[in-house]
């Protein structure tokens, strides 16, 4: 039975409805852990080229997140079961219809399959932007998130891709997708509208707006430099391994990053933690500028997974304190995941064959700027808030 508890916006979610919510968002975004290995297996099987590859993640993630972007403006949240259904089994159709495509046809359905997973994920990121402490239901979404994309990653890895192939990985998508179709039954029916100055429905103001861009631009700064993370290895000269030693570290680290944030979300100062966040994050980008050697590359590389996963959930009441209504912390995974598409896209485009380290002087403006913003709006918005005060 539904229940009314303080600091919701609206009728809370029972225990199994936020259950439901979560596996929902969890496997709307599971291909984001999965790309390298599924799209990968294909290009070993001859089914793409190494350019190709870079296509389909990038008409995937930026089709998520125009679709979750899209999805928090128009749809209402109604239906929510009947719209997860459908989604889900869209979703799940796309994965089975990639098992049968080779080419630039995998870049199209992948593109394609964007849309119900940015539905799927909208309905997540809509609980939690109803939540009396988004930041820290985020933390434990993207924690949680990290955690199942590491055991399927494994599974896959351990029983079904040897034997399968690509195909087999694409097919265990499939499944997990209808999973998550049958899970949207258990969410809730609807949720409450949210409102703002010019009622329901429509684009959060500016402010909120200001606060998406830099929620793209501090998922630009982290993917962009970490998608170099094999180039910058090698021109330090380290062995193969090492990249695959720094990989494994940082997800481990992710783990806790997300745990911790989790964890401190409602003990610790959002802004301070973001700024201290960021002056980590540039230190590690010093490290790595440094070509450093494979002990420190990888423990670099560990802090480096262990503040993406901090960080972000303070992400949140950054877009909320901009916009109160929170329409725009809806539109935040949309935001983020446009930015972790266009960041390696943007940064190939200050990296060379010789040298890789162009895509951490990309990372360096983007970090940059993103603090920038969060810095102006957050004073803006105390000062309005103590102009009030004395008024």
């Amino acid at each position: 039975m539904e229940t009314s508890r303080p600091g919701w916006i609206g009728t809370a979610p029972t225990t199994s409805q936020s259950v439901a919510v979560l596996w929902v968002g969890i496997v709307a975004i599971m291909i984001a852990g999965l790309q390298p290995q599924l799209l990968g297996a294909l290009e070993l099987e001859g089914r793409l080229t190494p350019s190709q590859i870079g296509h389909a993640s990038t008409a995937e993630l930026l089709g998520m997140g125009l679709a979750a972007a899209a999805a928090g403006v128009w749809l209402k949240p109604e239906r929510l079961r009947w719209i997860g259904l459908i989604a889900g089994l869209a979703l799940a159709a796309i994965d089975v219809a990639t098992t049968r495509l080779t080419g630039e046809a995998i870049t199209l359905a992948r593109g394609l399959a964007g849309a119900p997973s940015g539905v799927l994920m909208w309905i997540t990121l809509s609980l939690i932007a109803r939540s009396p402490r988004p930041e820290r239901w985020s933390g434990v979404y993207l924690t949680v998130q990290t955690l199942v994309q590491f055991m399927v990653a494994t599974a896959l890895t351990a029983w079904v891709m040897g034997k399968s192939g690509a195909n087999g990985g694409w097919l265990t998508l499939a499944a997990l997708s209808v999973s998550a179709a049958l899970a949207a039954f258990g969410c809730p029916a609807r949720l409450a509208r949210l409102e703002h100055a010019h009622g329901p429905g429509g684009l959060p103001p500016a402010r909120g707006l200001v606060a998406l861009g830099a929620a793209f631009l501090m998922l630009a700064f982290i993917i962009g430099v970490w998608v170099y993370a094999e180039p910058l290895s090698k021109q330090a000269g380290h062995a193969p391994s090492v990249v695959g030693t720094a990989v494994s570290v940082s997800l481990a680290c992710q783990v806790l990053g997300g745990a911790a944030a989790t964890v401190l979300a409602s003990r610790i100062s959002w802004f301070w933690t973001l700024v201290v966040c960021a002056v980590a994050e540039a230190a590690l980008l010093a490290v790595f500028a440094s070509l450093p050697g494979p002990g420190l590359f990888i423990a670099a590389s560990g802090l480096f997974g262990f503040v993406w996963l901090f960080l972000t959930p303070f992400l949140v009441p950054v877009v909320i304190e901009a916009d109160p209504s929170r329409r725009a912390a809806v539109l935040m995974g949309g935001a983020q995941l446009a930015g972790g598409s266009l960041g390696p896209l943007m940064a190939s485009a200050v990296v060379t064959e010789a040298d890789a380290r162009g895509a951490l002087a990309f990372g360096a403006v983007c970090l940059a700027a993103a603090m920038a913003i969060i810095t102006a709006l957050h004073l803006t918005s105390r000062h309005a808030r103590l102009t009030a005060a004395e008024s």
